[in-house]
């Protein structure tokens, strides 16, 4: 061995515990200063999908709205963000970014990677 400490993978999540912890997420990215709305994470074909598939009844509506998965890295999140387009992107994505990555150590989780997507909304006023 060269020393290096011996890396335990973490044990995978419950869907229960999951889901938790993707409404702890959105929680606190809603409370993000500059966040309008959190929306369905994935791709739109995933998404058209998903709706199809809740249209028939087949599907979970009770889904979280963001994306959990956890690994042996670590817990991967995806979020994907609305902003008014008053916004600055870039201090938004870093405050929002921070307090999920601040609640995983919270929780004493380990982050392999937070993917955070902008979507700007027309304000309310303009509509």
């Amino acid at each position: 061995m060269d020393g290096a400490a011996a890396v335990i993978p973490e044990p995978e999540m419950t869907s229960e515990a999951r889901t938790a912890l993707a409404a702890q997420i959105e929680a606190v990215v809603r409370g993000t200063a500059g966040v309008r709305n959190v929306y369905r994470s994935g791709s739109l074909i995933s998404n058209l999908l998903r709706a199809g598939a809740a249209a028939l009844g087949t599907g979970r509506e009770d889904e979280p709205i963001v994306s959990v998965a956890s690994g042996d890295g670590g817990i991967a999140v995806e979020a994907s963000l609305g902003l008014d387009v008053h916004s600055h992107a870039s201090a938004v994505l870093h405050s929002a970014y921070a307090a999920i990555d601040t609640l995983l150590r919270a929780e004493g989780l380990v982050r392999e990677s937070i993917t955070l997507t902008v979507v700007y909304v027309q304000s309310r006023e303009a509509a």
